[in-house]
């Protein structure tokens, strides 16, 4: 838990709720939260499975489960090459593209580019290719004179998306089964705030949507793990303009280590489907592996 990267309050969170909740569920639990030592920390600790709570880049990317595959340490959720993958938007996105699944267009572009013009017409979106939790997200209205003025939080190369309009919706796939949709109410853009702060956001769960929708957001979400190569818990997020019916739906990303706080979704879409945190917690810990 912990570790280093932008998100690393939110994985604090995670650690913690999940922590607590393997405690309920019978398991010994150490905490570590993640830094250089890490290496020798787990060599100290000898843990039978290492729960991964980190989010963010070295937590999320492939790094950490690289270090655990080293030390042939089991642990939860997906592996090396999913975890890099679904990191990386635009690779992710070709990764959909060749499933046949919906994205939308964007672009790869130098920093300071994006700041000095605009490389694609208003309204866009513009975001590090390599983080979530809608860090370091910003919002180019149609309506926009000049180009964002992106702050030092943004790395060199930034993707440039086209803003879809509509509806934030999102899926969690949990051992290969897609669970439900959760429609995110907001009275703005789902940024960090929202996401995180008690009142930020509302979830309605599950999503109050035509059938058809309903049934493409769970059929593309399992499409989406199998495609990346994921494994344990997962969470496909979507955009979806209604006034386009099922043309309108379009995957954003899917995020391999799904928040575990206490405002995150995929722990309510378990609960939703019957599976209590602690009992989610356990399965995760049980479907641990090397390998991944």
């Amino acid at each position: 838990m912990g570790g280093p990267s932008a998100e690393r309050e939110v994985s604090l969170s995670t650690g913690r709720e999940c922590a607590a909740a393997l405690r309920v569920a019978g398991f010994e639990v150490v905490e570590v939260d993640a830094g250089p030592d890490l290496p020798s920390r787990l060599a100290e600790v000898a843990p039978d499975v290492c729960f991964n709570a980190l989010h963010g880049r070295w937590g999320e990317d492939g790094c950490v489960q690289g270090l655990l595959e080293w030390l042939r340490l089991p642990y939860t959720h997906s592996g090396v090459l999913a975890s890099a993958l679904a990191m990386d938007k635009t690779r992710s996105k070709a990764a959909y593209r060749a499933a046949g699944l919906p994205v939308v267009d964007s672009l790869l572009a130098a920093r300071d580019t994006v700041a000095a013009g605009h490389v694609m017409p208003p309204p866009y979106v513009v975001k590090p290719n390599a983080e979530g939790s809608s860090v370091g997200v910003y919002l180019v209205q149609a309506a926009a004179n000049g180009p964002p003025q992106l702050g030092p939080e943004m790395p060199a190369v930034v993707m440039v998306e086209a803003y879809v309009p509509g509806r934030e919706l999102t899926c969690s796939v949990l051992d290969d089964r897609a669970l439900c949709v959760t429609e995110i109410v907001t009275e703005g853009w789902y940024d960090y705030h929202a996401k995180y702060a008690p009142g930020g956001s509302r979830h309605v769960v599950p999503a109050e949507l035509p059938d058809e929708i309903t049934a493409a957001c769970l059929d593309y979400a399992l499409r989406a793990h199998r495609a990346l190569g994921c494994r344990g818990l997962s969470r496909t997020d979507f955009r979806w303009d209604d006034t386009r019916g099922l043309a309108g739906l379009v995957l954003l990303e899917t995020n391999t280590q799904p928040g575990m706080t206490p405002t995150s979704l995929s722990p309510e879409q378990a609960a939703t489907c019957g599976i209590p945190f602690p009992e989610l917690c356990r399965w995760i810990v049980e479907d641990a592996s090397c390998g991944r």
